[in-house]
């Protein structure tokens, strides 16, 4: 995979910057959106940082394999919150009608 990743390094970068937004997004951001210049900003480094972690990739360091797998747990963990909220949901649902 690392030989094919290293003959498409324009894909390989766009994987990268995709798995940075959404962990930034789904990890790091606040709960208000940021003023425009300050999105901005921090859109800029992390295209920036996305190229950095491209040249390591390009170095033959598994940066999207690691980073696939972080997002993978993440979203295990969005699925199993929502199962969490849905079964409370029915539970909840179940005492009142047994009330």
């Amino acid at each position: 995979m690392q030989h094919w990743l290293s003959q498409h390094p324009l894909l390989t970068y766009i994987l990268i910057l995709a798995f940075i937004i959404y962990i930034f997004n789904a990890v790091f951001r606040a709960s208000k959106r940021l003023p425009i210049l300050k999105e901005i900003l921090v859109h800029l480094i992390m295209v920036i940082g996305a190229f950095v972690l491209f040249i390591l990739q390009d170095f033959g360091l598994p940066i999207l394999q690691c980073m696939a797998v972080a997002v993978f747990m993440m979203l295990l963990l969005r699925g199993r919150q929502l199962y969490d909220k849905i079964k409370a949901k029915r539970s909840s649902r179940s005492d009142a009608e047994g009330v």
